[in-house]
């Protein structure tokens, strides 16, 4: 008896073992994650291309999602699925608007935690253009909650890219950088506007990524949309000391990267993100 006994308790610790041996580590909390959004390309027109040297580079250093995916088209709905949840009824690059959904500026305030966005060639802090030179509004998602009568983004979050820290312990807990469209591989034909976006990707956040490295930050790169032609598969790359480095096949989307982002700050789910799965796959297990 005293041995069936044993065997059933080590039968048991075994199983435990086992369990947690194979479970995924948990969501990272990093103390800062910056979102750079790029433009209409899918994913076999950027991994493995030689337009595109430092993405990839990017890309065997950290984790490629190789299942990502846009929701719709064309891109204005995109960039209001990543920051909401939902396209909020938007079907196309409609300017002005006004949205009040909650968002992730929203939800992440309600968690005590911080957003700004940063857009390049915005004309000043708060600016509501619907075009200024190479800068496009419809890239742009959380300007459309400054004048919100419900979950509004202050005025102040919304920021040209001029004001990206360069002492970047003073980022907020949550960024996000568009590119104009000269920069963002929007503008121009393949696969010049590929190696533009890719150079430009290199001068402006390799120093970031180079830091981030130990200072528990994570850099994250996607698309809008692909190019019509592949079902919306677009790249998704994370770059950072909580990433283990490999290419990771979970499918995803618009809201389930969303989902990951506020998950890991203990904020409330948003839209249709709340219906998504966070990613799981390729954090690193913390260190002791």
């Amino acid at each position: 008896m005293n041995r069936l006994v044993f065997g059933l308790a080590f039968a048991a610790l075994f199983l435990s073992w086992t369990t947690l041996g194979s479970a995924q580590p948990p969501l990272p909390k990093p103390d800062h994650v910056v979102i750079v959004i790029e433009e209409n390309h899918a994913f076999g027109q950027i991994i493995d291309s030689p337009a595109a040297p430092y993405l990839n580079t990017l890309a065997r250093k950290g984790a490629l999602l190789t299942n990502s995916y846009g929701v719709t088209h064309p891109s204005q709905p995109n960039y209001i699925a990543l920051f909401a949840g939902t396209v909020e009824g938007v079907n196309g690059n409609v300017c002005p608007m006004s949205l009040t959904a909650p968002n992730l500026s929203s939800t992440l305030a309600q968690a005590g935690q911080s957003f700004i966005g940063y857009s390049e060639d915005l004309p000043a802090v708060g600016a509501v253009d619907c075009i200024a030179g190479a800068y496009a509004r419809k890239h742009n998602p959380w300007v459309n909650w400054q004048s919100s009568s419900a979950n509004t983004v202050p005025a102040a979050q919304n920021r040209p890219l001029t004001d990206f820290p360069t002492d970047f312990s003073t980022l907020p807990t949550v960024s996000i950088i568009v590119p104009n469209q000269q920069n963002d591989m929007h503008d121009g034909s393949d696969p010049d506007r590929i190696q533009r976006g890719d150079q430009w990707l290199q001068s402006r956040i390799e120093r970031y990524v180079e830091w981030a490295q130990t200072h528990n930050s994570l850099l994250i790169i996607t698309w809008d949309e692909d190019n019509g032609k592949s079902n919306n598969h677009i790249p998704t790359i994370l770059v950072g000391p909580m990433v283990r480095a490999g290419r990771y096949h979970e499918q995803t989307n618009h809201y389930g990267l969303l989902r990951t982002v506020t998950d890991m700050y203990g904020a409330q789910p948003v839209g249709l993100s709340r219906q998504a799965s966070p990613l799981t796959t390729m954090w690193a297990a913390p260190k002791p």
